[in-house]
């Protein structure tokens, strides 16, 4: 399921995030740019960031938090929505449950907000998330030729897209 942060999560979103310097997630999701810790007290401090909030919320499995959804406006005056997820938890990096949240998140946008496209960015090295969006019926809307460079390799951006006409008639 997915759901807003409430402030008995801060601690596992905290472990799963910002605790550890070089986290495996942080591999697949955008390693070219930095990752930044920070203490639990930190964290804290900030957490109307990430506390019941429209635009960020938890993917959770059997009552365990895995990973978040979220949502920015590229261009909020023309309504061009770009979403996100991450799955921290390792342990779920298979058997469905990134396009299961993905499928629950984009119902939720289109139903809740006064959109006609959702969509994300991604980089080639990132496989399963390119796989993911096919899986959903996104098209591959962009492709920018190797502009990030990751452990002295080029690879490309890529901006994966779905219409709300093609999201009633899939899913």
């Amino acid at each position: 399921m997915i759901r807003k942060v409430q402030e008995e999560d801060l601690l596992r979103l905290w472990e799963l995030t910002r605790k550890e310097k070089d986290p495996e997630w942080k591999k697949w999701d955008a390693p070219y740019f930095e990752h930044h810790t920070m203490t639990y007290q930190e964290y804290v401090r900030n957490k109307d960031a990430v506390i019941n909030r429209d635009d960020y919320w938890l993917i959770e499995v059997e009552g365990q938090v895995i990973g978040t959804v979220g949502y920015y406006w590229e261009h909020k005056p023309s309504k061009w929505l770009e979403m996100g997820i991450g799955i921290y938890d390792s342990n779920f990096w298979s058997g469905e449950f990134g396009t299961t949240a993905l499928t629950l998140w984009i119902n939720h946008l289109f139903n809740e907000l006064a959109i006609v496209r959702v969509g994300y960015t991604t980089w080639s090295g990132n496989k399963q998330m390119v796989r993911v969006g096919e899986k959903l019926g996104m098209t591959m809307e962009a492709r920018m030729r190797k502009c990030r460079y990751y452990n002295g390799e080029y690879y490309d951006s890529i901006r994966m897209g779905l219409l709300r006409e093609e999201w009633e008639g899939w899913a």
